[in-house]
This record gives C-alpha cells, structure tokens and sequence, in this order.
C-alpha cells in the first residue's frame, strides 16, 4: 500500500472541522482506498455509500431531510462515494450538513464536470476540496531511494503511474489494463457525461492532442482536420480537462507585442493514457517523442507536489515570436520562475530575450540529473 501524500491533510481537516470534504480525481487513482484506508483509523462510526445504488440515489437526491436524518442515524461519518451520480446531490448534501453540522461528511467524484456543477453553489463556504492524482514521485520517494526511482524512470514514462498499473510486473499487462481503463472512462463516461454524439471524433481529438504533448494547439487547425468548429473544438477539450484526461497551460505575456499568448499547451494526467492513446508502449531508445514524454511528465509531477503541499502558483509556458522559449513558467509569491527541460544531461543556458524582458526572474534547466528535487518537496 502506497501511501498517499493528502491522506494527513484529509484526516486533519476531518478531526478538526466540520466542513465537508470534496475529494476530486480521475477514475482508479485511489479514491475510494484512500478514504476508506482513512476512516478505518479515525474515532467515528462510519457510514459508507456507493451512488451507483439506487437506493441511496433516492434518499440523498429528495430533498427529504427526514429520511436523510433516518439514513445518517448512530453515524459520525458520511462518506459518498461517486457522489457525481446523485441527482442534486450538492443541495441535498447542504441540507444535511446544515441541520446535523457535526456529521462529518466525504464525497467523492470522477467528474469534476458532474459534481463541481451539483455542488458549488448549494456549497459554497462549506467545503474544503482536494484532488487525487496517480501516484506521484513524491508518494515513491516515501517507499524507494533516489537510485531504484531511477531505475522506475522508464517504466513511468512509458506506462504512467495508475496505482494497478505500477503493480503489474510485465509490460502485457501493464498495456492490458491501460486498454480497459481508457476504453471504460475515456469515452463512455465523457460521452455519457457530455451527450456527446460524435464518438469517433472525440477519439480523433484525444490522439491529435496526444501526438501535440509539448506543442501549441491549434483549434483551428484541429478543427479542420476534424470537420468541427473551434468552438466545438474548445468544448470537447474542456470536457476532457473536467474528466481529468488532460489540463491546459497558457502562454505567460507581459509584453503582448512579443509574446505568444493565445495558444495553449495541453498534458495529459497520465503518461500511460497518453500513450495507449496513440498505441506506442515502446522503449525509449526507439522513440522519437522523448522530449514530449520528458516534458509531460515534469509538468504533471510538479502539479502533484504544488497541489499536494499547498505550493500554489500561476503556471505558464513561454515563447516569443522571434523562437525563443521555456517550457515552463511558474509566478508564485510575486516570483518569477522559468525552466527549460531536457531529457539529456546537456547544459543550457537562459533565453537572452527572458533575462532582458524579465531581470528578477530565475532560470532552471531540469534534466535527469536534477529532475526529482523539482517535483518531489
């Protein structure tokens, strides 16, 4: 059992307030262990609801405080699990906590789409939220030495860090599993999700991005490939952002003349979905997009070390018209921090247009020498 860095933060905020917690994250990163792994060790009596039963679906979506109280009866701890499937859940789930404030109460959801929707504002003020991801280098690190999390390097960039897929011993099934994943959430709960009727463009749209990890996107050259509007075009994309497939960076611009600003990057959450997207599970001395996979993975890694330590910060990439860039940009604190990633261990040194532009920012090239103080803190 790994464990799972926000499990303190959780468990804090569960003995200490009477806020409810909303716990956010794709399919099979852990949610459910997490939470139940946590309440097992905490002082209340515990009720735990699955949303997928009907039964549960009625009493906590009729607005019925009666037979909410009925349900919650004897406990200390409701814990919803998949609370995105119950109708109004965020309205019933104010009533509840307004009339019982000492009921503790977890939700949990795969969908930011389905329950930021059904709870934000019932909510508003009552909850402390938090997102799970796959297991990330620092939740390794408690259990492996720097050496052996080299040694994992590959693997990560090739399979991604699913919870199931890092216990898989071979590639087959490491490949296997990542098929069943993505063919279950990828597109049947987006299209459930959304009403989506074009299945076969979504699919076109999830591997366009995939071969472009690392690259501004175009939604109008998107849009042509695929027969679709830039509009259409930017919804299918936000979809997949609220379904935790993929997230956006933006380009930093202070200087709007100069500065490229109006395309974004877009990372996948997982390496491992990224490529059974584009079926590619080679060996990395056999591919030819080692970069984007370099570049992906410290993205998404130091957005699990900021989001789990509380280390928030603006984040960017930049590029200016005249070709100079960074991968990265992070604005934190009034601090501006630029970095460029290279999977090689070859020096390099600052854009001469950033440190001219920007003479209080930092420089940092991350490569595999120093990659795992940038994303484990």
């Amino acid at each position: 059992m790994i464990r799972r860095q926000l499990s303190d933060t959780i468990r804090k905020k569960l003995l200490e307030s009477n806020k409810i917690i909303i716990l956010y994250g794709p399919r099979q990163v852990g949610k459910t262990t997490l939470v139940r792994e946590l309440i097992s060790t905490l002082p209340y009596r515990s009720l735990s609801v699955n949303a997928d039963e009907l039964l549960y679906q009625t009493v906590l979506s009729g607005r019925n405080l009666n037979q909410m109280k009925l349900l919650v009866e004897g406990y200390d701890l409701l814990f919803v699990d998949e609370a995105q499937r119950i109708p109004d859940v965020g309205i019933n789930l104010k009533i509840l906590h307004d009339a019982l404030p000492n009921l503790k109460i977890i939700a949990t959801g795969s969908s930011s789409f389905e329950l930021a929707n059904k709870t934000k504002e019932a909510l508003t003020g009552r909850t402390w939220t938090y997102e799970l991801f796959p297991i990330s280098l620092g939740e390794l690190r408690q259990e492996q030495n720097a050496f052996q999390l080299q040694q994992r390097l590959e693997e990560l960039l090739r399979f991604g860090s699913y919870p199931d897929t890092l216990q898989f011993t071979n590639a087959t099934d490491k490949v296997h599993y990542l098929r069943e994943l993505s063919s279950a959430y990828l597109y049947k709960d987006i299209l459930e999700m959304a009403s989506i009727r074009h299945a076969d463009k979504l699919r076109k749209l999830i591997q366009l991005l995939a071969f472009q990890v690392g690259s501004e996107v175009s939604l109008n050259e998107i849009g042509n490939t695929l027969g679709m509007s830039k509009d259409t075009v930017n919804t299918y994309i936000d979809l997949l952002e609220k379904a935790f497939v993929v997230f956006r960076l933006s380009g930093f611009s202070r200087n709007l003349r100069k500065e490229i600003s109006k395309m974004d990057k877009v990372y996948f959450y997982d390496l491992g979905i990224r490529n059974v997207v584009i079926d590619n599970f080679q060996p990395l001395d056999l591919r030819t997009d080692i970069g984007a996979l370099w570049e992906n993975f410290l993205v998404i890694e130091r957005r699990k070390r900021n989001a789990y330590t509380g280390q928030f910060a603006n984040t960017y990439f930049w590029r200016t018209y005249t070709g100079a860039e960074l991968d990265y940009v992070e604005e934190a604190n009034g601090q501006l921090s630029g970095f460029e990633f290279k999977f090689s261990r070859k020096s390099v040194k600052a854009p001469a247009s950033w440190i001219d532009t920007y003479p209080g920012a930092n420089f940092q090239l991350i490569n595999q020498e120093n990659y795992l103080a940038f994303v484990i803190d």
